[in-house]
């Protein structure tokens, strides 16, 4: 057993390495057409951005030593467990990145804002989550974390995840909303935000 768990946690950190490549190869190398002229903008949702950037920056920074150790000292089976669990997010994280901005289109942009003509894309992976980037990063993060960050750094990286996330969410809700009023109201009560088959 502590072979298995050997074995994997060496594999789930080079599929980790694989999984951000490709996963930030997903908004890099994506064809976006001709970006359209911005109806409105919110800057405020920079801070959220930097959170999010910070708490990436801390489960990366912040690692277990020994490096690739059980995230819990001495627990072979549940290091198993959340290496698998870690594998799978990954996967899930390159599947929503993906669908999303292929999605969005011209929509897709780092700030929160609308452009002429926006249209409210409720349909595919935006009938899971309202915001499958960031649930897309979160997965990405707390995969990291999972594979090889200490665990203050993972609730740390989780909790400044959040917090930049509800920043930019609420830019971007108060954005949807004024623009589309009732039908992003019925979408919202609906859709949960960030995490699929939770209220949140």
């Amino acid at each position: 057993m502590q072979q298995l768990s050997d074995y994997l946690s060496i594999a789930a950190y080079f599929a980790l390495i694989l999984s951000w490549i490709v996963f930030l190869g997903v908004f890099v190398v994506n064809r976006k057409p001709a970006a359209a002229p911005d109806a409105k903008r919110l800057p405020q949702s920079f801070a959220g951005i930097a959170l999010q950037a910070i708490a990436v920056a801390v489960v990366w920074a912040f690692y277990r030593t020994p490096f690739l150790s059980p995230l819990i000292e001495g627990q072979i089976v549940l290091n198993i467990v959340l290496e698998t669990f870690a594998i799978a997010l990954m996967i899930g994280a390159i599947w929503f990145a993906r669908s999303a901005v292929k999605e969005l289109g011209k929509q897709f942009a780092l700030q929160a804002r609308l452009i002429e003509g926006h249209e409210l894309i409720t349909t595919g992976v935006y009938g899971i989550v309202r915001h499958p980037i960031y649930t897309a990063f979160f997965a990405m993060m707390l995969a990291t974390a999972l594979v090889m960050s200490h665990w203050i750094a993972l609730i740390a990286g989780v909790c400044l995840f959040l917090i930049g996330t509800r920043i930019r969410t609420s830019s971007e809700d108060r954005l949807l909303s004024e623009a589309f009023g009732e039908q992003f109201a019925a979408w919202k009560k609906k859709v949960p935000g960030l995490i699929p088959f939770t209220k949140w």
